[in-house]
């Protein structure tokens, strides 16, 4: 059930109150939420927060409809909300109970957007003249990925490269662990194929993150168009890249070989922006 309400700045019914967890709109998020394949058929993604949205926004992804607990609201919801509600975006007020059934995270700031995502292509993307990339194969985990971005953003590289992805760019938890890096981040996600066929058209060197490796990270010189390839924490690197790239790896001197995925990231990726003087 939901009725609807005024805004005074505009004059016209701009939001409903939901307040059952089984209206049609709630139940689709909820699939959106759940699904990958939802999310493709109907090229809407899921965005939690007001940070997030935020940084979504201002990247000019396109804004479907926000819903909004008023009930858990901070200041910055209410400025999103207003900036949305004069965009023309539609607004809709939903109950506490609503908010719990489609929030996948705690001490959430009362918002839930959907929007369009905005796919890139190898092509699309924007290069320095000595382009910093990282580059991940067949991640599967969406926190490692969020994780990762979070690198990616605070190191400002060129853009990170998921090749033959087995987890979805704007995955909910991809966004949430990412704290909205989706966004800030240029990101493709292609074949291993045509990424290596690009970086060889590009004269980008590639360098994959492998236990194989007798060359250390530190030792490089990344003071060149430098893409960093890394693995899955279960499997590594395949074949394609470890024979494709040139092998390094991070010291060791403990029990176990590696590290964790995003750590390994933020290690080689930071040497080489010490290397680059900034």
């Amino acid at each position: 059930m939901y009725r609807n309400l005024n805004f005074a700045k505009t004059n016209k019914p701009l939001k409903e109150i939901i307040s059952s967890t089984q209206n049609p709109k709630i139940k689709n998020i909820a699939l959106l939420i759940e699904k990958s394949s939802e999310r493709r058929k109907q090229q809407l993604i899921v965005v939690e927060g007001a940070r997030e949205i935020g940084l979504s926004l201002q990247t000019g992804l396109v804004a479907e409809a926000l819903y909004y607990c008023p009930e858990i609201f901070y200041l910055e919801s209410e400025n999103i909300k207003a900036s949305l509600i004069e965009k023309g975006c539609s607004v809709y007020e939903i109950s506490k109970n609503v908010f719990d059934k489609i929030a996948f995270r705690e001490n959430s700031d009362g918002l839930v957007l959907l929007a369009k995502p905005n796919f890139l292509t190898l092509d699309d993307l924007k290069l320095s003249d000595f382009p910093l990339i990282i580059i991940l194969e067949s991640v599967e985990k969406p926190g490692n990925l969020g994780a990762v971005l979070r690198t990616a953003d605070a190191a400002a590289v060129d853009a990170v490269i998921v090749c033959d992805p087995k987890c979805d760019i704007y995955n909910p938890n991809a966004i949430r662990s990412s704290v909205g890096c989706v966004f800030t981040n240029q990101i493709v996600a292609a074949s291993s194929e045509d990424v290596l066929l690009w970086l060889q058209s590009k004269n980008i060197k590639p360098y994959s993150a492998a236990l194989t490796a007798t060359d250390f990270y530190h030792h490089i010189n990344f003071n060149v168009a430098t893409a960093l390839v890394f693995g899955t924490e279960a499997d590594g690197l395949t074949d394609f890249w470890l024979q494709g790239a040139h092998q390094i790896k991070i010291p060791m001197a403990g029990k176990i070989d590696s590290l964790n995925l995003s750590n390994s990231v933020a290690i080689m990726v930071f040497e080489a922006i010490r290397q680059r003087g900034r």
